[in-house]
């Protein structure tokens, strides 16, 4: 089964919505925008009926060189881990 690419779910938000293809592409534009900016702001942005992107922190770790078996150091650092809400869990299980 293959993926939606982004040029197709635009298009399918346009012809369901009756936005121009351009108009779905700056509100997804937008969107992402907004995201990041409240994201580093406070930690976490909620979309709607989707789910939550938070702001997480892994700690530093030892890891190993698949190669040499050497033991190297993985610094700490900060991700972001998307949530999915509840209604769509339950939806798609």
């Amino acid at each position: 089964m293959a993926r939606l690419t982004q040029t197709e779910i635009i298009n399918s938000l346009a012809e369901t919505s009756g936005l121009a293809k351009k108009d779905v592409k700056g509100i997804f534009d937008a969107l992402s925008a907004l995201a990041v900016s409240e994201v580093k702001k406070n930690g976490e942005f909620t979309i709607p009926g989707f789910g939550k992107l938070v702001k997480a922190t892994r700690k530093a770790r030892e890891g190993r060189n698949p190669a040499t078996g050497a033991v190297i150091k993985i610094p700490a650092k900060t991700t972001v881990k998307f949530r999915l809400g509840k209604a769509i869990k339950d939806a798609v299980s």
